[in-house]
């Protein structure tokens, strides 16, 4: 037995979708692509994505089902969408909607051993690429997530579909997107590892392609550059995630999201304008170090921020009422042990957390 050698194994990648497909009008190639994995169909949507393949199912050979249409990913539904695999018994799971909707998909997906087929129907998120399932409460509050074995053997990047989303969405996207970038480099901006390097510099390409794109993408619809920004919301976004693996994907800014989510007033803000607001939040705990760099990155956010459309402080997420209880709940939360904030490279305290939060308009003061 001496003679035998200990292999290492590194940690398994999930880096992207095993088939990526992109254009206008795809969706009406939508079955000859599904029928590659079997001939019965599971649809898991949110009321109206699921009027948005119905057309392109109609009249197809494949054996077509819909389950109750859902707009979050809780326990309870994933409960629910189970039994509703068991009676159907799919070879292949689509999900089409948002990125809730999309994290329930896959990871009922993954429970069962099944197929999954991803289409985004905003460019809010990356969720139709990761191999990631964010879980919330019923209540909106979020809860875990969930770290899967795969990406989607397939994704489908309709245009025309996303363009006739929200503004908004798209907004809220970028948002999403550019926190990569804030996020990965503080937390893994020194690794020496090639992977976690290329992601890394990833992000920063992400960044760059969103600060020169991003405007006039929002005012051009379906344009050739709009197009772009979605290519880096909904796919770029995702493919840095998986190469880089968890560091590279959360940090602060997603952090704050997650203990905004436990405020029943933040329910109808996006996801990304959370994010948004996140990084502005961990730029601020940066400055807290004597960060230079962090304080002229905020305020070059903040320019970004007000010429898209994003928000930059409590009063724009519309909690200028919020109390000092409700404050402290978040920080709290934000601090737990197992919260992504501690990925980086300092101690970070409730209190730190809460002075952060109120001063994410704060002017440059120079550190003498």
């Amino acid at each position: 037995m001496s003679g035998l050698t200990t292999v290492k194994t590194l940690p398994i990648l999930a880096i992207a979708p095993s088939q990526l497909v992109r254009g206008n009008g795809i969706l009406g190639q939508l079955p000859q692509h599904l029928r590659r994995y079997g001939n019965r169909v599971l649809v898991i949507a949110g009321k109206t994505a699921s009027q948005v393949t119905a057309k392109y199912l109609s009249n197809t050979s494949l054996e077509i089902s819909y389950a109750p249409a859902i707009a979050d990913c809780s326990d309870q539904n994933l409960a629910m969408l189970r039994q509703v695999v068991q009676q159907e018994k799919p070879d292949i799971i689509l999900g089409i909607g948002g990125g809730k909707v999309l994290d329930t998909a896959k990871l009922i997906a993954h429970q069962h051993k099944l197929a999954i087929a991803t289409i985004p129907t905003t460019g809010a998120t990356c969720a139709a690429w990761t191999a990631l399932s964010n879980v919330y409460s019923t209540d909106g509050a979020f809860d875990y997530d969930v770290t899967l074995d795969r990406c989607p053997d397939l994704m489908l990047v309709d245009y025309d579909v996303i363009a006739a989303a929200p503004k908004r969405t798209l907004i809220s996207g970028i948002g999403d997107a550019i926190a990569k970038w804030y996020e990965s480099s503080v937390s893994s901006g020194s690794s020496e590892k090639t992977m976690v390097i290329a992601a890394v510099q990833e992000a920063r390409i992400l960044r760059d392609i969103l600060f020169q794109k991003s405007a006039e993408a929002i005012s051009s619809p379906n344009s050739q550059v709009w197009r772009e920004v979605v290519d880096a919301t909904v796919c770029l976004a995702g493919a840095i995630g998986g190469i880089g693996g968890a560091n590279c994907r959360t940090v602060a800014a997603h952090a704050v999201h997650n203990a905004l989510t436990h405020l029943p007033q933040t329910h109808h803000i996006l996801h990304g304008e959370k994010v948004a607001y996140g990084i502005l939040v961990q730029l601020r705990l940066e400055e807290f170090q004597g960060n230079q760099l962090a304080a002229s990155s905020r305020h070059q956010l903040l320019k970004f921020y007000q010429e898209i459309g994003l928000p930059t402080s409590l009063a724009d997420l519309g909690l200028s009422q919020i109390t000092l209880a409700q404050l402290e709940e978040i920080s709290e939360i934000a601090c737990q042990p197992n919260s992504d904030i501690h990925r980086l490279p300092f101690d970070v305290s409730p209190s730190q957390v809460i002075a952060a939060m109120v001063s994410t308009t704060s002017p440059i003061v120079a550190i003498v």
